[in-house]
């Protein structure tokens, strides 16, 4: 099943506390570009009305937004690891970004499709949406 740009979001918003089950790799992309757009445009508005602090390099809005959204991220990347037969605590390796091994580890892993057939995480989120057998 392909997740679109708003369905993503919605999914995101929808479960921002759920860590079981699992997520397709267009949910969490979809996501991550979400946080990523917020956080350019956000800075760039805190840039303009003062609230952006060079030394940080940080702003107040774009901190904010940050902060609003992770709880949301953490769960839609341990969904997303669940996918793949991993478990959540993986996502502990983005804390070693200044380590490049961790994250190209974790961006391939979130780039590889999930497994197929159920997993003992749940099942196979491309053809089942909240319990009811979906196309594929």
């Amino acid at each position: 099943m392909a997740v679109g740009y708003l369905e993503s979001l919605q999914l995101g918003f929808k479960k921002y506390r759920v860590f079981s089950g699992r997520s397709i790799r267009a949910e969490y992309w979809w996501w991550a570009l979400f946080g990523l757009l917020g956080d350019v445009v956000l800075s760039v508005f805190d840039m303009l009305i003062g609230t952006y602090n060079w030394q940080n390099h940080n702003g107040l809005l774009s901190g904010l937004f940050g902060f609003g959204i992770l709880i949301p991220s953490l769960a839609v990347g341990t969904r997303r690891l669940h996918d793949i037969g991993k478990s959540g605590w993986w996502q502990l390796m983005w804390l070693g970004v200044f380590l490049v091994i961790p994250a190209i580890v974790l961006i391939v892993w979130n780039i590889r499709q999930g497994d197929d057939g159920s997993n003992r995480y749940g099942p196979d989120p491309r053809k089942f949406i909240d319990g009811v057998s979906a196309p594929i």
